[in-house]
């Protein structure tokens, strides 16, 4: 496996990221939504499962407010990674790239929320489907438009 290839992977990943976060403060000021707080949700989930104390709640509290953000950005990288071992190095079409990552980031970030009971798709509104949809599809453009970047010969 080619390293550059998996490093430029997880660049791709960490723009892509970024771009999901922007898309989710934005919708936030548009929108006058609090913060969600699934990421600390499943910070607590996790952190349960791997029997890792986070300390007293006031202080666990901020662990967990500190991690569920670490673990999206964990996740999107993982994403550009995975996505550069796919493409095995080559250019995508923009279009098949951004269905494929931000398709697979929101799978991997849906799945395993539902999987730690921290919320269930099947109760979601539409509008909770287009505030999920619309940051991955951000995230999804971000990252293959970096990829096909660094991709270039």
């Amino acid at each position: 496996m080619n390293v550059t290839r998996l490093l430029d992977g997880a660049i791709a990943g960490a723009v892509g990221s970024t771009a999901l976060n922007m898309v989710s403060y934005l919708d936030m000021v548009v929108r006058a939504r609090p913060a969600s707080s699934t990421p600390e949700a499943i910070a607590g989930r996790l952190s349960g499962v791997a029997h890792v104390d986070l300390g007293p709640e006031d202080r666990a509290a901020n662990r967990r407010s500190g991690l569920g953000p670490l673990l999206g950005y964990g996740l999107g990288i993982t994403g550009g990674i995975g996505f550069a071992a796919l493409a095995r190095g080559r250019r995508m079409p923009v279009a098949l790239a951004t269905a494929v990552l931000g398709g697979g980031v929101m799978t991997m970030s849906d799945g395993s929320m539902t999987a730690l009971g921290v919320t269930d798709p099947r109760t979601w509104r539409r509008a909770d489907w287009l505030a999920d949809l619309v940051p991955h599809f951000a995230y999804g453009l971000a990252a293959a438009a970096t990829w096909n970047r660094l991709r270039t010969p």
